[in-house]
């Protein structure tokens, strides 16, 4: 029997969705519509095996650029399906669960209240994906609908871990916390590494690096999160795209004070002006390697720290795991950047990691980049976060 699960991912002018035939769990089609809220909303479907198409039009809301989404979906020539009423189940991606969700759930009047309130918690993506919840409920309310959490995976740090040493009541009464994000892909690829191991994930100890314009990297002991990188917020941990990482408070209030900026200011600088941006002007690696090979020094600089910070973490995982067992690089930088794994696996040779270069050349599957002798195994694995979401959706509907 054939299970569809239709994947949305809503962001604030955006839909990104993926529809999932679950017996084989292959895609059948995907797409995604950009600048909702516009008159030249653009719309992009692609049908697995056929042609991809692409339409402009005005789209002011997320519930017509889901029902178009729909409609391409169920179309005489570029659709999948012969109707809507072929979708089983609505699996939606919603980025902060809080600490009310540590699990994907079915979505009721509750679930949603509960999300309105944790809106402040990640202003810039709960309440768009709560509006794409509401907006698929419109159009399909006979469908079961499904919350899938980034934070959700995380919910297994201990408090050691997850608390910051500030006093306990602010924890108490705003939650402020280490929530981690990222997780469906920590998830997927942790377990996907401990299948190519053929080794049961509860025996294992991974590091999962998942290097994109953001990025963190979490501490996977028997098949939990103990640790991640980026924490009551996305842009604590590593050096991002535009993202700071880790920076001292201090400085933070200093700058504010010498350059006389506001709370929204030096939240942009911070989160959109900052990490590779800000040292090189770039902020796609493709960008900072070619400048590296012209010998330009702030490019070089911004790799070097790059690189340095991932390798900290790394470090500081495996010694609070007491050991590790497999690390594994995923997204667009850590999938397509074969010298940034070079330069960090060099840099790691304490661990007895030696890498196959000619392995880690490849691309765009999974691939185990070490060598026999390596006594840490390290992989590349593309990430499907929508898997998981489909998943995740199947198993509860």
């Amino acid at each position: 029997m054939t299970m569809n699960i239709f994947v949305l991912n809503c962001g604030s002018s955006s839909v990104k969705y993926k529809l999932f035939d679950m017996k084989t769990e292959t895609v059948l089609a995907e797409g995604r519509v950009e600048r909702i809220g516009q008159d030249n909303a653009v719309i992009t479907h692609q049908p697995a095996g056929r042609e991809k198409v692409s339409k402009t039009m005005p789209i002011l809301e997320h519930t017509t650029a889901i029902r178009e989404c729909l409609n391409l979906l169920t179309h005489p020539e570029h659709g999948v399906l012969q109707s809507v009423e072929e979708i089983d189940a609505v699996g939606h991606r919603v980025v902060h669960g809080g600490e009310s969700f540590s699990d994907s759930v079915l979505i009721n009047e509750r679930t949603k209240e509960i999300l309105d309130s944790l809106a402040s918690l990640a202003p810039l993506h709960n309440p768009a994906n709560v509006t794409g919840i509401r907006a698929a409920e419109k159009i399909m309310p006979n469908v079961p609908q499904v919350a899938v959490f980034d934070t959700a995976f995380h919910s297994t740090i201990p408090p050691y871990a997850y608390l910051y040493a500030i006093p306990y009541s602010v924890y108490q009464r705003h939650k402020v916390r280490r929530y981690g994000f990222h997780g469906t892909s920590h998830k997927y690829v942790s377990q996907r590494a401990a299948e190519l191991m053929g080794r049961p994930i509860e025996e294992l100890k991974i590091v999962s690096c998942h290097l994109g314009n953001g990025a963190s990297i979490a501490a996977v002991q028997n098949g939990k999160s103990v640790d991640t990188s980026m924490g009551f917020t996305p842009l604590e941990g590593l050096m991002m795209g535009t993202r700071s990482g880790d920076i001292d408070p201090g400085a933070v209030f200093y700058i504010m004070k010498q350059e006389k900026l506001s709370l929204h200011e030096i939240d942009s600088m911070l989160n959109k002006h900052s990490g590779l941006y800000g040292i090189a002007g770039v902020s796609d690696m493709r960008d900072i390697e070619k400048a590296v090979a012209e010998d330009d020094k702030l490019a070089t600089l911004a790799y070097q720290m790059y690189e340095y910070r991932i390798r900290k973490y790394i470090g500081s995982y495996v010694a609070a795991m007491n050991g590790v067992d497999a690390i594994v690089f995923t997204a667009g930088i850590g999938e397509n950047t074969p010298s940034l794994r070079t330069a960090l696996c060099a840099n790691l040779s304490y661990l007895g990691i030696e890498i196959d270069e000619e392995k880690n050349k490849i691309r765009g599957e999974d691939v185990e980049i070490s060598t026999p002798n390596s006594k840490v195994k390290v992989f590349v694995i593309p990430t499907d976060e929508e898997l998981v979401i489909a998943r995740d959706t199947a198993k509860i509907v």
